[in-house]
């Protein structure tokens, strides 16, 4: 049986982890959103600010997952823990901003084009934390809890003992963001199920 043992939400005005209002938007500050949260979370990873908003929100996701969670790392070998990220935007917010470049200042930026393929956020999150378990990003019509729950079984069958999960809703502006930790056999946690997510999910 598995838990959702941990979760969190990123809007375009706050963050919230396991149901606690953790932080909210400084608008008066010249830091983007996501820089604000990597800046309160005191972390000393300089390759965040290379990264595109589409891995600078899966990269906090992963680490505020890991704060409520701080012995994940050690409790779980490096290819027991699996990804699983979905969207309905893919690239798209980067794909603009490459497009943009190309356009506006009439050469394409390297930088930008690294990141057009969304499943970049996962090698983010799996070079940062050293996991080399199962990963798969799936871009769906909308956030579907059917495929969350049947590919992580999947995930778990194959050898997962922890899958992180999660919804990466980045474009232009707007942000929607939900990751979740699925342990399998916790002590702790609520049962996952399609009632449960879509509660857990808010969406």
């Amino acid at each position: 049986m598995s838990f959702i043992t941990a979760c969190c939400h990123i809007n375009e005005e706050s963050c919230v982890l396991n149901g606690d209002v953790i932080a909210q938007k400084n608008t008066e500050s010249g830091d983007s959103w996501f820089k604000q949260l990597y800046k309160g979370l005191t972390l000393e990873y300089p390759k965040f600010y290379k990264m595109d908003m589409l891995s600078q929100a899966g990269f906090i996701g992963s680490e505020l997952i890991k704060k409520s969670n701080p012995a994940l790392s050690t409790r779980y070998q490096d290819d027991e823990i699996g990804l699983l990220f979905a969207n309905q935007e893919s690239s798209a917010d980067t794909d603009i901003r490459f497009m943009e470049s190309y356009v506006d200042k009439k050469s394409p930026s390297p930088s930008l084009f690294v990141y057009t393929l969304p499943n970049i956020v996962l090698g983010e999150i799996a070079i940062r934390n050293k996991w080399f378990g199962e990963n798969m990003f799936a871009v769906l019509p909308k956030f579907a809890p059917e495929f969350f729950l049947q590919y992580g079984e999947i995930m778990m069958v194959a050898g997962a003992k922890a899958v992180l999960m999660g919804w990466l809703g980045i474009l232009e502006g707007k942000i929607e963001v939900f990751v979740f930790l699925v342990e399998e056999n916790s002590a702790t946690g609520m049962q996952l199920n399609r009632e449960n997510l879509i509660t857990c999910a808010g969406f």
